[in-house]
């Protein structure tokens, strides 16, 4: 029955989405505002078939703050990848330049505003970055990362990558740590399967704090909900 209820979600989510990408470049042309409503929509409708297709609903625990803030972020699936960019109120999410390059996509991507980062890091690599994120902060807009820098498996507890400590000191913005079970019913491969999906947004985490124990203070927050299977 889960890998019925996959299939069923996959088909009829994907094969919306890509005309809905595609589409993309002619609400752009409408301006920002328009394309983050038509973006907002796109997840809205994500969320719909998940919940009553996969039967996966959503528990939120703790405040969302108001921004402009730092949401770093607990990262076990594809789900709060898309969910958290409407659930925030459409933040500048902090991507691989890789994904920023996927045709179509990327240009819809970039045109939303994200913040992009180039794993070679170098001058120019952190300069577009910063561009990247002024721009943000001049819209009033929160700013999300992902700081173990990729999916990982429920139980799992990577160390944050380099990027979150660079980017919380040149934003100097308050930090709220958001932490994700969806592993456990979104996992990365094998039927997605019914159940809650819970993000527990931590304390706020203020700015200007040595590296070290910002560092130990999001590691902390973002594995919450935590636990192995």
């Amino acid at each position: 029955m889960d890998w019925l209820r996959t299939i069923l979600f996959s088909l009829i989510f994907y094969g919306l989405s890509v005309p809905m990408v595609f589409a993309t470049p002619i609400v752009a042309l409408m301006g920002n505002g328009p394309l983050r409503a038509y973006v907002s929509a796109w997840i809205a409708l994500m969320r719909w078939l998940a919940r009553w297709i996969l039967g996966i609903r959503v528990r939120i625990e703790g405040e969302i703050p108001d921004g402009p803030v730092l949401f770093a972020a607990k990262h076990e699936s594809l789900f709060e990848a898309i969910d958290l960019t409407r659930l925030l109120s459409a933040p500048a999410t902090v991507m691989k330049r890789e994904l920023a390059q996927i045709p179509v996509w990327g240009w819809a991507a970039r045109r939303y505003g994200v913040i992009v980062v180039d794993r070679a890091a170098n001058a120019a690599a952190l300069r577009a970055m910063m561009k990247d994120a002024r721009g943000a902060l001049a819209e009033s807009r929160s700013v999300l990362i992902f700081p173990e820098g990729t999916r990982v498996a429920p139980g799992e507890t990577p160390p944050l990558r380099a990027g979150f400590a660079g980017l919380y000191r040149m934003l100097d913005l308050p930090v709220v740590p958001v932490a994700v079970d969806s592993g456990k019913v979104w996992p990365r491969r094998g039927p997605k399967r019914p159940g809650v999906v819970t993000f527990r947004f931590g304390a706020i985490i203020p700015p200007g704090l040595p590296r070290a124990e910002a560092e130990a203070q999001v590691h902390a927050g973002i594995n919450a909900l935590n636990r192995a299977g």
